[in-house]
């Protein structure tokens, strides 16, 4: 005869042999089992109790077990056992209900425990059929992630076009039952992170505001469903907080929440505020509405959205399910508001110009070609907004500024991108060095709008942007790399010392220098090849040759050179700037040097622009002009590697 512990023993085996050939997972079960277990034998631990067979089932290892063949001919199974994987959600939490009220009866009439625990396992199953078929949804989603893992594309994709067919179906449900999925309008009080502000500090675990009448918004980003009881995590602009939901309070609409809900779905709910017992701040839901029924799944939430041309390519998905992003983002519109107010607190004025040009200017890049049908003209997109905003100077405007997109036909990096943003600025009766002053207090502000220090983290270093910032010029800096070369001791105009150039270049595994023209291209190149991936804190290299600054004054004090900079930082360039050209017949030459160059091939040379120098015979002011590229700022000020990473919709080649 054996004992009640071992029948008790026995039966938890045989239960757990049934569990696993239903297919369902038996952890949850073997857990209640144990709380069975434990309340008769306390001393006792089932993890001891159970034979190696149970552990094995529990380790998955049952497949080849003799045991199979009997269990899954179902002749050990009990005829209330809740066996049936398909059996109809509300068939079994009637069940659940009807053995709830049948252990009541028994331990009101006086039923030993030892009597009751086979009903109470019993109960425990059921309960656990009951939330398995009420995950029936995420199960599925779950699925389709598993068959992406195993690289069966055709697959995956009837996966996914079932899922967004039962959500679908779903909302023809909401509609037929009177309940618009897709809904108009919603007015929440407050936003999560405005909640957990305001209750920072308040309420203990379990306690409630029942005076609290709060209505929130947002997207379902996680969902979790225990038989009569729910918590959701909601997502909006500002962050998340958990809903917590239940029958009771809901009434009959909380089996519509369960029925019609699925994680990326938009609702909106309003209830008091509650901390629950494990302390996490919660809105204790009193009624819920749907607010946009989503037909698609979000991405697996272990393994995220992490392959890099899909973050870019689905931006909306990357912003939904990586808060970093959300937060790049919400700077980017922070910085560029902080740039711009700036700006207009200083007098300048943003006046928009043409993005058409006739004729490309105001930088050396290759353009994007273009055709106007009804005029029948030939145009580019602009590489500069520089010539447009200089001609306003000329008609009387002191200080003016664009803040826009630039396009360059050029190549994608880390750096660089077709279509980017820049601010140019122009301000009249100033030069070069003022607009160094200003590009450190333009910086700087936008650097104190999101981040309380100006000691910033980009990569592996630590970046200051405590003024001053360096100074030097370019033949001072390329001597620190080349210290036995001086391009300054050079006269530009013998041909010899452009030989020498070339192979005090070459010595130091400077690549293309052959066919440079000019002692003063060579030197750019030593500076582009030697210095500029140094320079990491901000450093502002001065004074550049006048074959590669067509636009800007020459030098005042230096022949051969011009009154231009170039800002760098992280080893990048972040601004250029110039004491501008006002005289005319200058320009021309520089221009027709330019044509030159683009008749010989030189694909980012420019043209004669006439109608910029007809305005420059016209008379220019004395101008300093600052142009700043807002990305590669934004890049620096929110640790972002690429340039991808800060622009929301970058161009991306077209997927096969």
């Amino acid at each position: 005869m054996l004992s009640t512990f071992h029948c008790r023993r026995i039966g938890v085996v045989l239960m757990t042999f049934l569990w696993a050939a239903s297919g369902r997972q038996t952890t949850g079960f073997v857990q209640n089992a144990m709380i069975v277990s434990r309340s008769h034998r306390p001393s006792k631990c089932l993890s001891y109790s159970i034979p190696s067979l149970t552990r094995d089932v529990l380790k998955g290892k049952t497949c080849n077990h003799p045991f199979r063949r009997t269990i899954a001919s179902g002749s050990f199974l009990s005829s209330s056992f809740p066996r049936d994987a398909g059996a109809d959600p509300t068939e079994v939490e009637q069940r659940v209900a009807e053995m709830g009220a049948k252990i009541r009866r028994l331990k009101a009439d006086g039923i030993s425990k030892d009597e009751l625990a086979p009903l109470v396992t019993e109960l425990l199953a059921l309960k656990e059929l009951a939330n398995s078929k009420e995950n029936e949804t995420e199960k599925v989603d779950k699925t389709a992630t598993i068959e992406k893992r195993g690289g069966d594309k055709q697959r995956v994709e009837l996966i996914d076009s079932e899922i967004r067919q039962v959500r679908l179906e779903k909302a023809i449900a909401m509609e037929e039952a009177g309940h618009n999925p897709y809904a108009y309008s919603f007015n929440p009080t407050h936003t999560a992170a405005e909640l957990q502000c305001i209750y920072e500090g308040k309420l203990r675990g379990g306690e409630e505001d029942e005076n609290a009448d709060v209505t929130v918004a947002g997207r379902i980003m996680t969902r979790r469903v225990f038989g009569k009881l729910a918590f959701f995590t909601l997502l909006d602009e500002s962050g998340t907080i958990q809903l917590q939901l239940d029958k009771k309070r809901l009434g009959d609409s909380f089996k519509d929440l369960k029925a019609w809900t699925d994680a990326g779905d938009i609702i909106g709910v309003s209830g008091t505020i509650r901390r629950t017992d494990k302390g996490e701040l919660s809105v204790y839901c009193n009624e819920w509405i749907m607010l946009t029924k989503s037909a698609l799944p979000l991405p697996d939430k272990f393994h995220g959205l992490t392959d890099i041309s899909k973050r870019y390519r689905q931006r909306h998905l990357d912003l939904i399910v990586n808060s970093s992003v959300r937060e790049t983002f919400r700077k980017r519109a922070i910085i560029t508001s902080t740039l711009r107010q700036k700006l207009n607190e200083l007098g300048f004025l943003e006046i928009e110009t043409p993005v058409l040009h006739n004729e490309p200017g105001g930088a050396e890049a290759k353009p994007f070609e273009t055709y106007h049908n009804s005029m029948g003209m030939e145009l580019t997109l602009r590489i500069a907004t520089e010539l447009h905003l200089k001609r306003l100077i000329v008609g009387g405007f002191h200080k003016v500024y664009e803040l826009g997109r630039i396009f360059r036909n050029e190549g994608i990096s880390t750096r660089h991108n077709p279509e980017f943003t820049s601010v140019e600025l122009y301000q009249a009766y100033a030069d070069y060095n003022d607009m160094m002053e200003l590009t450190e207090d333009l910086i700087c502000g936008m650097c104190s709008s999101v981040s309380d220090t100006l000691d910033i983290e980009y990569g592996e270093n630590t970046i200051s942007l405590e003024r001053p910032w360096r100074r030097v010029s370019m033949h001072d800096i390329v001597k620190e790399q080349m210290p036995e070369f001086d391009f300054s001791q050079l006269d530009s105009s013998k041909s010899a010392s452009l030989q020498l150039a070339k192979d005090a270049a070459k010595a130091n595994g400077v690549p293309k220098v052959d066919s440079l023209g000019s002692v003063g291209e060579v030197l750019n190149a030593c500076f582009e090849e030697l210095c500029e991936p140094t320079l990491i804190q901000p450093t502002f290299v001065i004074d550049y040759p006048v074959e590669v600054s067509p636009l800007a004054k020459p030098h005042r004090s230096k022949p051969g050179l011009t009154e231009r900079f170039e800002l760098f930082a992280s080893g990048r360039e972040l601004a250029n700037s110039f004491s501008e050209l006002t005289d005319p017949v200058d320009q021309r030459k520089r221009f027709e040097a330019q044509a030159a160059k683009k008749a010989a091939g030189d694909e980012e040379a420019c043209g004669v622009d006439e109608e910029f120098l007809v305005a420059l015979e016209q008379g220019m002011p004395p101008t300093g002009g600052l142009g700043i590229g807002i990305d590669r700022v934004i890049m620096l000020l929110t640790n972002s590697p690429s340039i991808r990473d800060v622009i929301a919709f970058p161009l991306l080649k077209k997927e096969e």
